[in-house]
């Protein structure tokens, strides 16, 4: 790095304070806001842009639409109607005048004055004679460069640091970094037409038109994903590097056999995806591969020639459950086709008693056993396995990545690693979060089945639902009801409890009633001794014990309880193909990959489901999200919907790793763009894994601050 860059570079980690006009009051305020650094400031994008080659008029402006006026303050009053204090602007533009009316916004009072050029940005409405905005945007165009441009942007701000001063900070940071060395090699650059970094952070806040936006955006974007994809693709290169892996057997006799044995044939993309993962556990390279499949499409019958396949080559494998229920539902499904395809296997659950563990840990250790299956309990110490080659995670993200990487250091040397989700993720999305991982994908369901039909119902309509489900339990059906909560009030979780019994809560959705949520305790009761009498209804949730849960869920399998209330422990798991009727109490609390799960819990065998979807809520965000079940039974395409309604920060989540770095991306929007960035990380470590090549060198700099991970060398 020449000289010349080296100081501005540098100035990026230095601390706010050190950018003119940064007081110690207004460090304060920023660090509260995030901001502590040059950079963190230079990431402060823009929210909106008000675009002042796009101003109506007043008279121009239609009643009902959203517009951006410039004109002159001819009047403000400060008023107190009913204890709730506003300010009452006048604006006149030469055209007419509008009344903009600001609640509990009363510094408007003293900062803004008749004479005053501003321009408001919001919907426009009449009343009493006049145009009207309520609590508009305000801009002042008496500040200090404020309409020098033809595009004002307008900064995440707070009360004590103005959107005007947020830009004067910006800029100074700007200048202060002017020159600064861009990571991107020229070559990348050139390749795909992008700014340099410094033109892309000027074009962002400081644009000139909406198109440059639009371009420093692309520029900025590729950024982050590529260094995403880097540091995701070079930490499994360097899991490949720490040990050399098993090279399976995978087309031995078992995994032949299990094919003989299975009750059906695959689909294309069951095949295609088995292929796939014995492909890359052939190989003398660690697999890590994910095989994403939506409700219903049969991921642990392929899950299962991954095992075969670990049989045949003299090791073991270990296959870890979320839950007890969908542990157990591996020895009901998975256990007689291995008995068929002499693939020796046990359950290990925390209900197991201590006398079967001790031997089931005994064959393991001592290599007779060739699969276990299991839950938490796989994480124990006296889980040794002698040869462990194969590691399958079924959702996994319901896993910590303390608790998987425990799991994968029970294996010999680099184990491979099969992860399992049924939460229907988009492949854009999945490359951010997953790119150091193999996909493959599962779509359709193998067999057909009766579908389900879904139903959306407020709360006070909740009675229609309770006729759909009686209507199916006549028929000699049964039916789930699921709700989110355990009791009236869920004490706070304790060691062991089920991972599912965390409710979801959605952004922009806080407009619920003061009733309580409806829990599964006292549903129970309502519907045992009010509208399902002469039904059998129990109980399961996660509180209870494993014994109590198998009972329960033995009972329901074979008919003998017809109704059965429910938290989301049945999300994932159960399969009783005669129950074709669920209702989800204050559905509006959960995310529509989890309805789509539960969703995926009735309509499993020839009949066809009733799904029922109360709600409590009446925003139209909420209703409308709901009524997206109601248009589709596609888990992928609900996905898409879903994640477009977020906002762009919201998307990956703090809980993901690299999520902090990730500013601007929106996973819909940018998918064309992920998927090239993962391409270029792919060529990029191909050509050169440690990035130590000169061209590269500011990249790696670069890849080492944003990931803290160490595994770059800083300063290269």
């Amino acid at each position: 790095m020449s000289g010349a860059r080296l100081e501005p570079t540098l100035a990026l980690d230095e601390r706010v304070s050190s950018v003119r006009g940064v007081s110690a009051a207004r460090a304060g305020v920023l660090s509260k806001m995030g901001i502590r650094t040059v950079r963190d400031l230079l990431a402060h994008f823009p929210r909106r842009y008000i675009d002042l080659t796009a101003v109506a008029s007043i008279s121009d402006a239609k009643i009902g639409s959203s517009f951006t006026i410039s004109g002159t303050v001819h009047e403000i009053a400060l008023k107190r109607p009913k204890k709730v204090p506003l300010v009452e602007i006048a604006l006149v533009d030469g055209t007419g005048t509008m009344i903009v009316t600001c609640f509990r916004q009363t510094w408007l009072a003293d900062q803004l004055h008749a004479g005053d050029a501003i321009a408001v940005s919001g919907k426009v409405e009449f009343g009493y004679g006049f145009k009207r905005m309520t609590n508009p945007f305000i801009e002042s165009l008496s500040d200090e460069g404020a309409g020098a441009g033809r595009i004002i942007s307008v900064h995440p701000a707070t009360e004590k640091i103005s959107t005007a001063w947020m830009r004067r900070l910006v800029a100074n940071a700007l200048e202060k970094c002017a020159g600064m060395e861009d990571p991107l090699p020229l070559s990348l650059r050139t390749r795909y037409r992008l700014y340099s970094r410094f033109a892309a952070l000027g074009a962002i806040h400081f644009p000139q038109s909406l198109d440059e936006v639009a371009q420093a955006r692309r520029r900025l974007v590729f950024e982050e994903l590529l260094l995403l994809e880097l540091h995701l693709q070079q930490r499994n290169l360097r899991e490949a590097r720490r040990g050399q892996a098993f090279s399976h057997v995978v087309d031995g006799p078992c995994v032949h056999a299990l094919q003989a044995a299975l009750p059906f044939a695959l689909t294309e993309e069951q095949a295609c995806a088995r292929d796939q993962i014995l492909d890359r556990m052939a190989k003398s390279v660690p697999a890590n591969h994910m095989l994403l499949g939506d409700v219903g499409t049969g991921k642990t019958a392929v899950a299962a020639f991954a095992l075969a396949a670990a049989a045949d080559s003299g090791t073991q494998a270990l296959m870890m459950a979320p839950t007890e229920v969908l542990a157990n539902q591996y020895a009901v499904s998975l256990g007689p086709l291995l008995d068929q395809s002499g693939v020796s296997w046990a359950l290990l659950t925390g209900s197991t008693s201590a006398q079967e563990r001790a031997v089931v840990c005994e064959k393991l250790a001592g290599g007779q056993l060739s699969v276990l299956f299991g839950t938490h309990a796989l994480l124990e110490p006296d889980v040794a396995p002698a040869s462990c080659t194969l590691v399958v995670i079924d959702e996994q993200q319901r896993f910590g990545t303390e608790q998987r990487a425990a799991l994968v250091a029970k294996g010999q040397g680099s184990a491979d690693v099969l992860s399992l989700t049924a939460t229907p993720i988009p492949r854009s999305l999945a490359l951010a979060l997953y790119g150091d991982m193999t996909l493959s994908y599962l779509h359709v369901r193998p067999r057909s089945t009766g579908g389900t039909t879904t139903h959306v119902f407020g709360f006070e309509q909740r009675g229609d639902a309770y006729e759909i489900v009686r209507a199916q339990l006549e028929a000699g059906h049964q039916a789930f009801v699921v709700c989110p909560l355990v009791g009236t009030k869920t004490p706070e979780p304790a060691e062991g409890d089920d991972p599912a019994e965390v409710r979801v809560s959605i952004e922009g959705e806080e407009d619920f009633d003061a009733c309580e949520p409806r829990a599964a305790l006292k549903e129970a009761d309502i519907l045992r001794n009010q509208v399902f009498e002469g039904y059998e209804v129990e109980v399961l949730h996660g509180r209870m014990s494993a014994d109590e849960k198998a009972r329960v869920m033995d009972e329901f399998r074979a008919g003998r309880v017809q109704v059965l209330v429910s938290t989301t422990v049945i999300e994932v798991g159960v399969d009783v193909p005669n129950a074709t009727a669920m209702i989800v109490e204050d559905a509006d609390r959960f995310g529509l990959a989890q309805l789509h799960q539960l969703r995926g819990r009735v309509g499993r065998g020839d009949a066809s489901g009733q799904v029922c979807l109360i709600s409590r809520s009446k925003s139209p965000a909420a209703i409308d999200r709901l009524a997206a079940m109601q248009r589709t039974e596609d888990g992928f395409e609900l996905a898409s919907f879903d994640l477009s309604l977020r906002r762009e920060g919201d998307i990956l989540g703090n809980r993901q790793h690299g999520a902090s770095v990730l500013k601007l991306v929106n996973v819909i929007r940018d998918a064309a763009v992920i998927e090239e960035a993962h391409a270029q990380a792919r060529r990029l470590l191909e050509a050169d894994p440690d990035l130590s090549n000169p061209q590269h060198r500011a990249l790696a700099v670069e890849l080492a601050r944003a990931f803290g991970d160490g595994s770059q060398k800083r300063g290269a």
